[in-house]
């Protein structure tokens, strides 16, 4: 009789402690991936490097590497319906690095990674597609709330200089990402996040198996290199004609960095936190990972940061986040498809 009541203890405490080691790996090696961000943006702001210059170069050993550890020629054949959308997707990869690129040349850190979070947009046209009336317009607020972030985010506030409420006097720097771009700035950031988003929801259509959905990826991330390869070679003759910096200067760590942790790490890291987490990347969950990584590396680096105005517009973000991509939950309380999915419907993500 009393032997029931010690075996549901025992399913119910394990998940969190074997859940706590994921955890920590989720948060370092977001960590590690930001770090990356900070250290791309401090060298192109010093080098004036060309941005598609540098991440083609970064791209060739990631492809290289990914090929490598994957081998998607061996094992089970991959059908032509899995490796033609691989490489439109690796099309889509291509373009999100170079919206991104620019963005973060542009709009600094941290409005470049939380503008990577727009891509919950999407949560807002499956339900438009595929939802109900009253659910379309909790999205719709959503999405309202969202760009009400982004609006803070293009006016500064999550910057000491610029946020209405200052403890200090007023800062006067030289850094270009202290100045007010507006919303019109924000587009590619924006833009960026919503490309990111779909390449990932592509990703998840084409297969639901972990081990073929890492082979179809280094297809993509090679995909993603060739195309990148005659935008790369125009920026570099054009620019070797012209006074246009589109030189690239070396420099060892915002490269490895690149490479190692912000396209080859941090794919297996949020692999691993969407398949045991159930984490996606636009999600409040993830938004509060990323968001303590911002403001240890805003201190690190020295940034002009407001505290206040950073939690402040994140705090909003998350929200908007939070009713874009929220699905109605059964009375249960089930697992449904806003932690699996980046708020389009689970059914509609499923392979047909």
């Amino acid at each position: 009789m009393m032997s029931p009541r010690p075996m549901g203890e025992d399913r119910s405490s394990p998940p969190h402690f074997r859940h706590t080691p994921l955890q920590i790996i989720h948060i370092i090696g977001n960590f590690l991936r930001i770090w990356s961000v900070y250290s791309t943006y401090q060298y192109f702001c010093e080098s004036g490097a060309s941005v598609v210059l540098f991440f083609f170069s970064c791209l060739v050993p990631s492809s290289i590497l990914f090929l490598a550890l994957q081998k998607p020629w061996k094992g089970r054949s991959l059908s032509n319906q899995q490796i033609v959308p691989s490489i439109i997707n690796g099309a889509i990869t291509a373009l999100y690095f170079l919206f991104w690129g620019k963005g973060l040349k542009i709009c600094g850190p941290v409005r470049t990674i939380l503008a990577e979070y727009s891509g919950a947009v999407l949560g807002v046209l499956s339900a438009a597609l595929y939802g109900h009336r009253g659910h379309v317009w909790k999205k719709v607020g959503g999405l309202i709330v969202m760009l009400a972030s982004f609006y803070l985010l293009s006016q500064g506030w999550a910057m000491e200089t610029y946020f209405p409420i200052s403890f200090k006097d007023g800062l006067k720097t030289d850094d270009q990402t202290t100045v007010v771009l507006g919303m019109k700035g924000m587009t590619i950031p924006i833009l960026a996040g919503i490309l990111s988003a779909f390449r990932r929801v592509i990703a998840r259509r084409l297969s639901l198996k972990n081990q073929l959905k890492r082979r179809l990826h280094a297809i993509s991330i090679t995909s993603a290199t060739c195309f990148l390869f005659p935008v790369a070679m125009w920026d570099f003759i054009i620019g070797s004609t012209s006074d246009a910096s589109a030189s690239l200067p070396f420099s060892a760590w915002p490269f490895f960095s690149t490479i190692l942790f912000g396209v080859i790490l941090i794919f297996y890291v949020d692999s691993l936190a969407e398949e045991r987490l159930h984490m996606v990347f636009s999600s409040p969950r993830h938004l509060m990972v990323a968001g303590g990584c911002i403001i240890i590396m805003e201190i690190i680096y020295k940034m002009d940061f407001s505290l206040p105005g950073f939690v402040l517009c994140s705090s909003i973000l998350g929200f908007g986040i939070y009713q874009a991509t929220s699905l109605e939950r059964s009375k249960k309380g089930s697992f449904l498809s806003s932690d699996t999915s980046n708020g389009i419907l689970e059914e509609q993500t499923l392979p047909t």
